[in-house]
């Protein structure tokens, strides 16, 4: 496993494949409000690619038309937050995606426990840290264990979608988590607008 950290955007010559594993990290969770500080992306070949994002940037063009490529699938755990916060950042939609976590709450019906660790831990016998969660993602030079703990965070996502998406079959759940994810970038869209919390189909 090799950790590759850029600044600023993906290598022209980069390619992540037809399926790439996406996390974020910022100064906080509300995707309005915290700014982006590092995006971590794999093909799920063991090596990550994190770039660092700097104060004020707003443009990535190698890493947002990756993101935006219809051929490219992106795959997310709580794909909600990322997908907010790289629209807020780049003003790009990311699509087509998935969410593990939205997978994982179709089918893992059994338990209330959806986190990256416990699916880590539960389908792939692998025990990650959560060490770094809070951290100061904003410092101008990235320590060794929060790079390793940003790269933690997709590398794992290949595997566990996998998974998930025989579950899914097995549940016949599979085109009601697809038209969950078709509408992923919609709901963080109204999460940007200042809908975080209302349910709009409710009376």
């Amino acid at each position: 496993m090799v950790n590759h950290l850029h600044q600023g955007d993906l290598p022209d010559d980069l390619d992540l494949g037809p399926v790439v594993a996406v996390d974020s990290e910022t100064m906080g969770l509300i995707p309005h409000r915290d700014r982006l500080c590092l995006v971590q992306m794999s093909a799920g070949d063991g090596d990550v690619h994190l770039v660092q994002v700097s104060q004020n940037q707003t443009a990535a063009p190698n890493m947002t038309r990756m993101l935006a490529n219809p051929d490219q699938l992106k795959l997310f755990h709580f794909g909600r937050f990322d997908i907010a916060v790289l629209e807020r950042c780049f003003g790009v939609r990311t699509s087509p995606v998935y969410c593990t976590k939205i997978a994982s709450k179709l089918v893992r019906t059994f338990t209330d426990r959806h986190g990256l660790k416990n699916l880590c831990q539960e389908l792939l016998g692998i025990d990650i840290s959560k060490q770094q969660q809070s951290s100061d993602w904003g410092a101008e030079e990235l320590a060794q264990d929060q790079i390793s703990y940003a790269a933690s965070d997709v590398l794992y996502l290949h595997a566990i979608r996998e998974i998930l998406d025989t579950r899914l079959a097995r549940e016949s759940r599979t085109d009601i988590a697809q038209a969950i994810f078709d509408f992923l970038p919609t709901r963080a869209a109204l999460d940007l607008m200042g809908w975080p919390d209302t349910d709009i189909f409710m009376h």
